[in-house]
Protein backbone atom coordinates (compact mmCIF):
# COMPACT_ATOMS: atom_id res chain seq x y z
CA UNK A 1 0.00 0.00 0.00
CA UNK A 2 1.24 3.41 -0.94
CA UNK A 3 2.23 5.58 1.98
CA UNK A 4 2.21 2.66 4.42
CA UNK A 5 5.50 2.30 6.31
CA UNK A 6 5.41 -0.96 8.24
CA UNK A 7 8.60 -0.14 10.11
CA UNK A 8 7.15 3.07 11.50
CA UNK A 9 3.88 1.37 12.38
CA UNK A 10 5.65 -1.39 14.30
CA UNK A 11 7.89 1.17 15.95
CA UNK A 12 4.84 3.08 17.12
CA UNK A 13 3.43 -0.13 18.63
CA UNK A 14 6.70 -0.94 20.36
CA UNK A 15 6.81 2.49 21.98
CA UNK A 16 3.79 1.64 24.12
CA UNK A 17 6.26 0.79 26.86
CA UNK A 18 7.05 -2.12 29.16
CA UNK A 19 4.64 -1.35 31.98
CA UNK A 20 1.91 -3.59 30.56
CA UNK A 21 4.42 -6.46 30.31
CA UNK A 22 5.27 -6.06 33.98
CA UNK A 23 1.60 -6.10 34.96
CA UNK A 24 1.14 -9.22 32.84
CA UNK A 25 4.02 -10.91 34.66
CA UNK A 26 2.56 -9.89 38.02
CA UNK A 27 -0.77 -11.44 37.00
CA UNK A 28 0.98 -14.63 35.88
CA UNK A 29 2.86 -14.81 39.18
CA UNK A 30 -0.45 -14.61 41.06
CA UNK A 31 -1.84 -17.44 38.92
CA UNK A 32 1.31 -19.49 39.50
CA UNK A 33 1.20 -19.07 43.29
CA UNK A 34 -2.52 -19.89 43.34
CA UNK A 35 -1.93 -23.14 41.45
CA UNK A 36 0.97 -24.08 43.74
CA UNK A 37 -1.16 -23.58 46.85
CA UNK A 38 -4.09 -25.48 45.36
CA UNK A 39 -1.86 -28.40 44.36
CA UNK A 40 -0.24 -28.47 47.80
CA UNK A 41 -3.68 -28.73 49.37
CA UNK A 42 -4.66 -31.44 46.88
CA UNK A 43 -1.61 -33.58 47.62
CA UNK A 44 -2.05 -33.03 51.34
CA UNK A 45 -5.59 -34.40 51.13
CA UNK A 46 -4.49 -37.55 49.26
CA UNK A 47 -1.50 -38.32 51.48
CA UNK A 48 -1.24 -41.94 52.60
CA UNK A 49 1.26 -43.93 54.63
CA UNK A 50 1.62 -46.73 52.11
CA UNK A 51 3.40 -49.36 54.20
CA UNK A 52 0.78 -49.66 56.99
CA UNK A 53 -2.01 -49.43 54.40
CA UNK A 54 -0.70 -52.27 52.25
CA UNK A 55 0.08 -54.36 55.34
CA UNK A 56 -3.49 -54.03 56.60
CA UNK A 57 -4.91 -54.51 53.12
CA UNK A 58 -2.91 -57.69 52.64
CA UNK A 59 -4.16 -59.00 55.97
CA UNK A 60 -7.77 -58.33 54.96
CA UNK A 61 -7.31 -59.98 51.56
CA UNK A 62 -5.60 -63.06 52.97
CA UNK A 63 -8.46 -63.55 55.44
CA UNK A 64 -11.19 -62.75 52.93
CA UNK A 65 -12.40 -59.79 55.01
CA UNK A 66 -13.56 -57.71 52.05
CA UNK A 67 -15.99 -55.54 54.00
CA UNK A 68 -13.18 -54.55 56.32
CA UNK A 69 -10.97 -53.85 53.30
CA UNK A 70 -13.68 -51.59 51.84
CA UNK A 71 -13.90 -49.71 55.14
CA UNK A 72 -10.12 -49.32 55.14
CA UNK A 73 -10.09 -47.91 51.60
CA UNK A 74 -12.98 -45.53 52.27
CA UNK A 75 -10.96 -43.83 55.01
CA UNK A 76 -8.62 -42.19 52.48
CA UNK A 77 -8.96 -40.21 49.26
CA UNK A 78 -5.54 -41.34 48.09
CA UNK A 79 -5.26 -42.89 44.60
CA UNK A 80 -3.87 -46.07 46.16
CA UNK A 81 -6.98 -46.64 48.27
CA UNK A 82 -9.40 -45.55 45.56
CA UNK A 83 -7.93 -48.05 43.09
CA UNK A 84 -8.36 -50.89 45.58
CA UNK A 85 -11.87 -49.67 46.43
CA UNK A 86 -12.87 -49.92 42.77
CA UNK A 87 -11.81 -53.57 42.77
CA UNK A 88 -13.89 -54.41 45.82
CA UNK A 89 -16.95 -52.60 44.49
CA UNK A 90 -16.74 -54.59 41.25
CA UNK A 91 -15.95 -57.88 42.98
CA UNK A 92 -17.76 -60.81 41.39
CA UNK A 93 -17.82 -59.40 37.86
CA UNK A 94 -14.71 -61.25 36.77
CA UNK A 95 -11.01 -60.54 36.74
CA UNK A 96 -11.09 -58.50 33.53
CA UNK A 97 -13.87 -56.24 34.82
CA UNK A 98 -12.09 -55.72 38.12
CA UNK A 99 -8.79 -54.88 36.43
CA UNK A 100 -10.47 -52.50 33.97
CA UNK A 101 -12.32 -50.72 36.76
CA UNK A 102 -9.04 -50.17 38.62
CA UNK A 103 -7.34 -48.90 35.48
CA UNK A 104 -10.20 -46.44 34.89
CA UNK A 105 -9.94 -45.15 38.44
CA UNK A 106 -6.17 -44.86 38.13
CA UNK A 107 -6.51 -42.79 34.94
CA UNK A 108 -9.03 -40.50 36.62
CA UNK A 109 -6.85 -40.11 39.70
CA UNK A 110 -3.82 -39.23 37.58
CA UNK A 111 -5.81 -36.58 35.72
CA UNK A 112 -6.87 -35.13 39.06
CA UNK A 113 -3.27 -35.02 40.29
CA UNK A 114 -2.03 -33.50 37.01
CA UNK A 115 -4.61 -30.70 37.04
CA UNK A 116 -2.98 -27.29 36.70
CA UNK A 117 0.54 -28.61 36.21
CA UNK A 118 0.49 -27.81 32.50
CA UNK A 119 -0.02 -24.15 33.44
CA UNK A 120 2.99 -24.23 35.77
CA UNK A 121 5.09 -25.86 33.07
CA UNK A 122 3.99 -23.30 30.51
CA UNK A 123 4.75 -20.39 32.84
CA UNK A 124 8.13 -21.83 33.69
CA UNK A 125 9.06 -22.14 30.04
CA UNK A 126 7.62 -18.88 28.72
CA UNK A 127 7.78 -16.28 31.51
CA UNK A 128 11.46 -15.51 30.75
CA UNK A 129 10.56 -14.89 27.12
CA UNK A 130 7.76 -12.53 28.13
CA UNK A 131 10.24 -10.67 30.32
CA UNK A 132 12.76 -10.58 27.48
CA UNK A 133 10.08 -9.21 25.19
CA UNK A 134 9.47 -6.40 27.70
CA UNK A 135 13.20 -5.72 27.83
CA UNK A 136 13.43 -5.45 24.04
CA UNK A 137 10.52 -3.01 24.03
CA UNK A 138 12.24 -0.97 26.73
CA UNK A 139 15.52 -0.84 24.79
CA UNK A 140 13.69 0.29 21.65
CA UNK A 141 12.02 3.02 23.64
CA UNK A 142 15.35 4.05 25.21
CA UNK A 143 17.04 4.49 21.83
CA UNK A 144 13.99 6.31 20.50
CA UNK A 145 14.23 8.73 23.44
CA UNK A 146 17.91 9.24 22.61
CA UNK A 147 17.04 10.04 19.02
CA UNK A 148 14.57 12.65 20.21
CA UNK A 149 17.05 14.06 22.73
CA UNK A 150 20.60 13.60 21.37
CA UNK A 151 22.00 16.02 23.94
CA UNK A 152 20.99 13.63 26.72
CA UNK A 153 23.70 11.20 25.65
CA UNK A 154 24.43 7.94 27.40
CA UNK A 155 22.49 8.72 30.62
CA UNK A 156 19.23 8.74 28.66
CA UNK A 157 19.95 5.34 27.11
CA UNK A 158 21.30 3.75 30.29
CA UNK A 159 18.33 4.85 32.36
CA UNK A 160 15.93 3.36 29.81
CA UNK A 161 17.87 0.09 29.53
CA UNK A 162 18.09 -0.34 33.30
CA UNK A 163 14.31 0.02 33.52
CA UNK A 164 13.88 -2.41 30.63
CA UNK A 165 16.01 -5.08 32.30
CA UNK A 166 13.55 -5.14 35.18
CA UNK A 167 11.15 -7.02 32.89
CA UNK A 168 13.68 -9.81 32.35
CA UNK A 169 14.34 -10.04 36.08
CA UNK A 170 10.62 -10.26 36.85
CA UNK A 171 10.19 -12.89 34.14
CA UNK A 172 12.88 -15.04 35.75
CA UNK A 173 11.34 -14.42 39.17
CA UNK A 174 8.05 -15.84 37.89
CA UNK A 175 9.62 -18.74 35.98
CA UNK A 176 12.03 -20.19 38.55
CA UNK A 177 9.46 -21.02 41.29
CA UNK A 178 7.07 -22.34 38.63
CA UNK A 179 9.71 -24.71 37.24
CA UNK A 180 10.68 -25.92 40.73
CA UNK A 181 7.05 -26.51 41.68
CA UNK A 182 6.28 -28.23 38.37
CA UNK A 183 9.17 -30.67 38.76
CA UNK A 184 8.29 -31.36 42.39
CA UNK A 185 4.62 -32.00 41.67
CA UNK A 186 5.48 -34.18 38.68
CA UNK A 187 7.64 -36.32 40.93
CA UNK A 188 4.79 -36.65 43.43
CA UNK A 189 2.37 -37.65 40.67
CA UNK A 190 4.73 -40.36 39.41
CA UNK A 191 5.20 -41.69 42.94
CA UNK A 192 1.45 -41.76 43.57
CA UNK A 193 0.76 -43.53 40.28
CA UNK A 194 3.50 -46.08 40.92
CA UNK A 195 2.11 -46.77 44.40
CA UNK A 196 -1.41 -47.15 43.04
CA UNK A 197 -0.14 -49.54 40.38
CA UNK A 198 1.55 -51.62 43.10
CA UNK A 199 -1.70 -51.74 45.08
CA UNK A 200 -3.58 -52.78 41.94
CA UNK A 201 -1.20 -55.70 41.41
CA UNK A 202 -1.51 -56.64 45.07
CA UNK A 203 -5.29 -56.79 44.83
CA UNK A 204 -5.23 -58.79 41.59
CA UNK A 205 -2.72 -61.23 43.07
CA UNK A 206 -5.16 -62.07 45.87
CA UNK A 207 -7.95 -62.75 43.39
CA UNK A 208 -10.72 -60.39 44.44
CA UNK A 209 -12.59 -60.98 41.20
CA UNK A 210 -14.47 -63.98 42.54
CA UNK A 211 -17.51 -64.00 44.79
CA UNK A 212 -17.69 -66.20 47.91
CA UNK A 213 -20.00 -68.58 46.06
CA UNK A 214 -17.49 -68.87 43.22
CA UNK A 215 -14.71 -69.57 45.69
CA UNK A 216 -16.71 -72.47 47.22
CA UNK A 217 -17.42 -73.87 43.75
CA UNK A 218 -13.74 -73.81 42.96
Amino acid sequence: MAGFDIVQELLALSLIGTEWVLWLLVLLSVVSVAIMLERLWCFYRVRLDLRPFTRELTRCLSRGEYERAITLCEQSRAPESQVALAAFRNRGRGTQAVEQSMLNVLIGQRQRLDRGLVVLGTLGNNAPFIGLFGTVLGIIQAFNDLSLNPAGGAPVVMAGISEALVATAVGLLVAIPAVIAFNGFQRLVKRKVANADAVMKLVLTHGTATTPQQELAE
